[in-house]
């Protein structure tokens, strides 16, 4: 089986939003698609076919203070607004189209960290219920900036935190062949993150929670190293920016998003012969 793993970043997915569009207009299918934080709000456009629909509606809400906003998160907690992000906008505003995600027949997987272990989850999303929902914004809820999702149970934040790069994730799953779209060039290494003062106070009540953020940059860099390691071996192919993109997790401006995404969209084509190659279509 083919895997496709979406790293996230916040603002930074819309490179990947490029390749998966590129994906689509070359007819590229996979047999698993396991998306985190921002790789899993782009991701499910992939299974749904539905080419354009990311950056089309983040250019244009890019200033609406509903979708990100300071002032989002005084009145609600989330820098990314809960109720338009993830209901107005994917339900009424610009459509997901959830019979083309559930008729696809694709397994589709988010990744979320549980606060009280710190141990990363693998949620398969079946459809686009509310409920469902949910599970993507708990996979894009980012420490500080946002609130803890509690479902069915549990609770929740962004799934970067435990599982950055869920390459070994997508292996266990029976991908033996995987296919992995980054946010960071070749040679990032992710370093200690210096809001951790903040993090201890915010999360005293989930030591373990506070324990992953901070080990985070070692796990990311492990698990850096390790999606380098299977292309090397031949059993992943890795499809990144060339150099750090010009964009930051928040970004207002739809010029800088559209630059971001034809970045995604260029190296995509520029790689296109040596990944149908890789996956024995050519």
């Amino acid at each position: 089986m083919t895997g496709l793993v979406l790293e996230g970043g916040a603002m930074r997915g819309l490179f990947s939003a490029g390749v998966l569009d590129v994906f689509m207009e070359n007819g590229i299918k996979f047999d698993n698609v396991i998306g985190v934080s921002a790789g899993a709000c782009f991701g499910c456009n992939y299974v749904s076919g539905q080419i354009g629909r990311a950056i089309r509606y983040n250019m244009k809400y890019a200033k609406d203070k509903r979708y990100c906003s300071v002032s989002s998160f005084i009145k609600t907690g989330d820098i990314f607004g809960a109720q338009f992000c993830y209901h107005t906008l994917p339900m009424e505003l610009d459509k997901f189209d959830e019979a083309a995600f559930v008729s696809s027949g694709v397994p589709f997987y988010v990744v979320v960290t549980d606060v009280e272990t710190g141990e990363a989850g693998y949620h398969r999303m079946d459809d686009a219920s509310p409920v469902e929902m949910e599970w993507m914004r708990a996979s894009s809820s980012m420490p500080l900036v946002s609130n803890i999702v509690s479902i069915e149970g549990g609770k929740y934040l962004d799934g970067g935190v435990s599982d950055s790069i869920p390459l070994r994730a997508s292996e266990a799953l029976g991908c033996n062949r995987n296919v992995t779209v980054l946010t960071k060039p070749r040679g990032y290494r992710k370093s200690y993150d210096r809001t951790m003062p903040l993090i201890k106070a915010r999360y005293k009540e989930y030591p373990n929670l506070v324990h992953a953020m901070k080990i985070r940059h070692i796990a990311y860099n492990e698990q850096f190293d390790y999606c380098l390691k299977q292309e090397k071996a031949g059993s992943n192919f890795v499809i990144c920016p060339k150099s750090p993109l010009p964009i930051g997790h928040i970004c207002h401006d739809p010029l800088v998003m559209r630059e971001v995404y034809e970045l995604g969209r260029s190296e995509a084509n520029e790689l296109m012969p040596g990944l149908l190659r890789f996956m024995g279509l050519q």
